[in-house]
């Protein structure tokens, strides 16, 4: 009495190959991820240091070794490796002094291929980022 219609012989989904290619480009953005999340999550903790020590009402009357000083127990305290008190540069043009710090960290992807990222973090907030020529 009812007729029902044919089923589409037509399927839906993701075929071998598409699933390969999508696991291939998943697996590419971890690695990169994996490999860029902790130099990200180093900067941040370089920033946070130095944002501190803009904030510490004492900085003026600090020496540029005092400076550095400061900044290394500050650094082993927030887990920042990457970056030294030997790395500072300290402008004095101002009535407080402006602390920077201006850094690459670089990481091996693939075998001969890397990861170069450059990073510039500094005490005044309104400071501009080095342009790269």
């Amino acid at each position: 009495m009812y007729r029902t219609q044919p089923a589409k012989s037509r399927q839906h989904g993701l075929s071998m190959i598409g699933f390969l290619f999508v696991a291939v480009m998943l697996v590419a953005v971890a690695m990169v991820a994996m490999k860029v999340v902790p130099a990200y999550i180093e900067f941040f903790g370089v920033k946070k240091v130095l944002a501190d020590m803009a904030h510490q009402s004492d900085l003026r009357n600090m020496s540029n070794a005092e400076i550095r000083s400061d900044f290394e127990k500050r650094a082993s305290v927030g887990y920042v490796d990457g970056v030294t008190g030997k790395d500072l540069v300290i402008d004095r043009r101002g009535s407080v002094p402006v602390v920077s710090a201006d850094y690459t960290v670089r990481t091996k992807l693939v075998h001969n291929v890397s990861l170069v990222i450059d990073f510039s973090a500094s005490s005044d907030p309104s400071a501009a980022p080095p342009q790269i020529d």
